[in-house]
């Protein structure tokens, strides 16, 4: 008779092929950061006289800086999934 014995806290260890949750990435902080000056920028510019009451970056061209930089992390985290893929099987 065979007993099969497992250590508990092998299921607790992260495996090396894993990635990091979106959120504790470098990527994520950075996108965060350029969404928030993409805002600020958007509130501040254009708002004072020196442009002739002329908004020359307005709401609209913010939320198309936003979406671009929104489909760029979506590609990033595409692209670090795919290539953290382990080959082979496990046994």
């Amino acid at each position: 008779m065979s007993v099969n014995t497992h250590n508990d806290h092998s299921s607790a260890v992260r495996n090396a092929n894993d990635i990091k949750i979106s959120t504790r990435t470098l990527e994520f902080a950075v996108y965060v950061a350029a969404v928030l000056a993409t805002i600020i920028t958007a509130a501040v510019v254009g708002d004072d006289a020196s442009e002739n009451g002329v908004d020359v970056f307005n709401a609209s061209q913010a939320m198309q800086y936003i979406t671009f930089l929104t489909v760029g992390l979506m590609i990033a985290r595409g692209l670090a999934k795919a290539g953290n893929r382990a080959h082979g099987t496990h046994a």
